[in-house]
């Protein structure tokens, strides 16, 4: 509601401090615009910087509004996750509210900007109240900047356009050398001196168009992806409405961005009742292997025999689902297209190829305890979403990966939410490829296992010179800070650098599998890949540690991160927990303090690299110890290496 009476707050500087008051968000309105800036123990991250809104209607709200008076408030709260890093979080802020007015005597506009304070960073908010006078808006702009302060190191992905699967190489630059106008993906990570750190990125991205950095005058200015076929035309919305949050993660622990729940505190409740259904775990993914099957009396295809040898594979080894993609760039599913990236006139997911009968594949998988898990292109799925989800349901499937997204507007947005929610009224659940970030929805839609949105292993099948572990180790300080990351997990022929060469069945790996141990565990994923084929696996050693590996958690903490160097990350799964380490290309030895642990003895598996690692990166050092949080464990890790443990509570 609009707020009568009101009284001008302009030029006066409202600050809110988080909690524990390290972090200190001060607010002005000036002449010419809202304007904030944000301190971290004395350390000042982000100088003035400029808020506002460029409408279609009436042009920009930034220049000569009225503030309101503000209202602060507490918010505590403690909520469990369905999915997560955590399971249990608490929640606790400071919270400031400014109404936003402006009155030109023919026309009365109110927004208001919101603001959370959390000990782990801050995060704003543009709202729109329901009012007399405006019942909808087009915004062609959201002008919002993030002035910062020190020029401080930057790792960020940058864009040539807004139409793109969100995949490529990190950069790592000052923030001067940034070039104008340049997009720069989200999450961004800034290293300030002193070793501050602070991420860039939103929350709760709903009926909204997905953000962007770009400098503009030295100034980096959110930008907004438009609509489809046009430039000007970013959001459509009727009120009330409000943003998404813009979050800045703020620490100086870098690892303690990894830690932060910040996303899914800015989320609300799960709209899921019933989540008795949603069973997180670990798949088959054969299209990475190369649809490999073993010489047997079947012939391989999109047939009940070749989903059979995976199924019994996956049961054999606890792995909860087998994925149905196709065979040979065909789907599954009917389609007069010539490879499964396209769709035909005719094509049609509620009925398979003829060679096909998904419900004995699902009844056969059920019977072992395995579930079905099929790949679709989105454009394929969603004209007929009720009816497709009501066949994949009959048939006995689980959920479902949408591929080809490769858009952020807000009509690509609003099409992922539908998609959520009526696969979680159908109780399936899902795994976005070719899309954006996630921006802590999983609380609210707890059946969205996994995005893709990074530039993963599936590039060993084509990429000349591989994945290097160089850039595995930009993922958690950048990619992972949003959540959910899949990454094509599961690769076990790895090679030196100099061997490596690129094949479509049978994909190379660099890095040691040490190292590809540990990424199950460095990285977050509901849905984690066991990519490659059962041969590969089986009878090889530290196959054990990906069968006992969980996907969801309790509990995670970091203790040991530097940037471009190496992460340790330690999850913990009931009174059990891991620890996964991923290395850069350097070797290095490191002392691991168990402090973190709960009092108490624990068997502890250790998967290490050995010492020819330079020839035999495959090679694996297996003991077992027992160990509590007194002791410390070296950390003898190869060039492109890792460590993996799983601790045994006794």
């Amino acid at each position: 509601m609009i707020i009568p009476g009101t009284k001008s707050f302009s030029q006066k500087i409202i600050q809110i401090k988080s909690p524990d008051k390290n972090i200190v968000f001060s607010f002005t309105l000036t002449k010419n615009s809202p304007v904030y800036e944000v301190v971290y123990k004395g350390k000042k991250l982000v100088d003035k910087s400029s808020l506002g809104l460029a409408f279609k209607e009436d042009g920009t709200f930034a220049e000569g509004l009225v503030a309101g008076k503000p209202i602060f408030k507490t918010g505590d709260e403690t909520y469990d996750l369905v999915v997560g890093k955590a399971k249990t979080i608490h929640s606790h802020y400071n919270e400031l509210t400014v109404p936003i007015i402006r009155n030109n005597g023919t026309d009365k506009k109110q927004v208001n900007i919101v603001v959370k304070a959390f000990n782990d960073g801050v995060a704003f908010r543009y709202e729109f109240p329901k009012q007399e006078g405006w019942s909808s808006y087009i915004l062609t702009d959201e002008q919002t900047t993030f002035n910062l302060a020190a020029n401080p190191k930057v790792l960020t992905l940058f864009r040539e356009n807004y139409t793109t699967s969100h995949e490529g190489f990190y950069d790592s630059l000052w923030l001067n050398e940034i070039k104008p106008d340049t997009l720069m993906d989200l999450p961004s990570l800034f290293q300030y001196p002193g070793n501050v750190y602070m991420a860039i990125t939103e929350a709760n991205l709903r009926n909204y168009a997905g953000m962007y950095l770009a400098k503009k005058n030295g100034v980096l200015t959110t930008m907004l992806s438009p609509f489809p076929g046009q430039t000007v035309i970013k959001v459509k919305a009727i009120l009330p409405h409000h943003t998404p949050w813009r979050v800045m993660m703020i620490s100086d622990r870098v690892g303690a961005l990894i830690e932060s729940n910040l996303l899914t505190n800015l989320n609300e409740p799960s709209i899921i009742k019933d989540i008795s259904w949603i069973k997180p775990g670990k798949t088959s993914f054969h299209w990475w292997n190369g649809d490999i099957t073993p010489d047997t009396t079947f012939a391989p295809g999109i047939n009940f025999e070749t989903d059979k040898y995976y199924i019994d594979f996956c049961a054999r080894h606890h792995i909860e689902y087998h994925s149905v993609i196709g065979y040979g760039g065909i789907a599954w599913y009917k389609s007069d297209a010539p490879w499964y990236g396209e769709i035909g006139q005719n094509t049609d997911v509620t009925q398979t190829v003829p060679s096909l009968n998904m419900q004995q594949v699902c009844d056969y998988a059920k019977q072992k305890g395995v579930g079905i898990h099929v790949w679709v292109n989105w454009k394929a799925l969603y004209p007929n979403l009720e009816r497709s989800f009501d066949q994949f349901q009959k048939w006995g499937i689980k959920g479902m990966m949408v591929d080809f997204l490769n858009r952020d507007d807000q009509e690509m947005v609003n099409i992922q939410e539908e998609i959520l929610k009526t696969a979680a009224e159908h109780r399936l659940f899902v795994q976005f490829h070719g899309a954006y970030k996630p921006t802590g929805m999983q609380r609210t839609y707890p059946n969205e296992f996994t995005r893709e949105g990074t530039y993963n292993y599936e590039n060993n099948k084509w990429n000349k010179t591989g994945l290097s572990p160089d850039h595995d180790i930009n993922m958690p300080f950048t990619r992972l800070l949003a959540g959910a990351t899949d990454y094509h997990l599961g690769g076990f022929r790895a090679v030196p650098p100099v061997r490596f060469k690129t094949q479509q069945t049978r994909p190379y790996m660099i890095g040691t599998r040490c190292h590809m141990l540990a990424m199950y565990v460095v990285l977050e994923s509901y849905l984690a890949m066991v990519c490659d084929y059962p041969d590969a696996y089986e009878g090889q050693s530290g196959f054990k540690f990906i069968e006992d590996v969980p996907t969801s958690w309790d509990e995670t903490i970091v203790p040991e991160a530097q940037v471009h160097e190496f992460v340790t990350i330690a999850r913990r799964k009931g009174q059990d927990w891991f620890i996964g380490t991923i290395n850069n290309t350097k070797a290095k030895s490191l002392q691991l303090s168990l402090k973190f642990l709960p009092p108490g003895n624990y068997l502890a598996e250790i998967y290490g690299d050995t010492n020819d690692d330079e020839e035999n990166p495959d090679n694996i050092s297996i003991k077992t110890q027992m160990i509590t949080n007194a002791d410390t464990i070296m950390l003898n890790l190869a060039a492109g290496g890792g460590q993996a443990m799983r601790l045994v509570r006794q």
